[in-house]
């Protein structure tokens, strides 16, 4: 049982695929996030997203970066999981206790709009062939990376200190 919720949101880009949205959906719930939101024409694979299903919220709204202000103003720190110039590798990245986890789309990534709006980016660094993995992998990886440095939930808890750095 977890001391406090976690205070990750996970936000998605309109996605192709309603299989990869369930997939994160289900991994949310495997880790207690409790809140999704997805834009577009977001639709839920019920068989595939099990029981998160029922024990994550799923918010879909038409467009994400009306989604991103928002949740900037309710104090979460925007945190984009893509491939940029200015990005962090996740093998490094420490996450604030509460954070908007931004997944982009399958194919386009995020889009200008919406990648002018974050705080920061994130990347899993890859070693081979494809040079990217999957969305809902991408975003379990993140997720996983972000209860391993909140294992006790989120609110008002400080990440372990990384070894060789200094604590924040």
């Amino acid at each position: 049982m977890l001391a406090s919720r976690r205070e990750l949101v996970v936000v998605c880009a309109p996605m192709r695929s309603h299989v990869n949205l369930s997939h994160i959906v289900r991994s949310c719930g495997c880790f207690a996030i409790q809140r999704v939101i997805a834009t577009g024409t977001a639709r839920l694979d019920e068989k595939i997203a099990r029981d998160g299903a029922d024990s994550v919220q799923l918010e879909v709204h038409r467009s994400l970066p009306p989604v991103l202000t928002r949740l900037r103003a309710e104090g979460y720190e925007l945190v984009g999981l893509e491939q940029t110039t200015n990005s962090e590798s996740l093998f490094a990245f420490p996450f604030a206790a509460r954070t908007a986890l931004v997944i982009g789309n399958e194919r386009m990534g995020l889009e200008p709009d919406a990648l002018a709006l974050l705080d920061r980016v994130a990347e899993i660094p890859m070693a081979g062939m494809p040079h990217s993995l999957n969305a809902a992998t991408s975003a379990s990886i993140a997720v996983y990376e972000y209860c391993r440095q909140f294992p006790a939930g989120g609110a008002n808890a400080e990440p372990p200190a990384r070894p060789g750095t200094a604590p924040r």
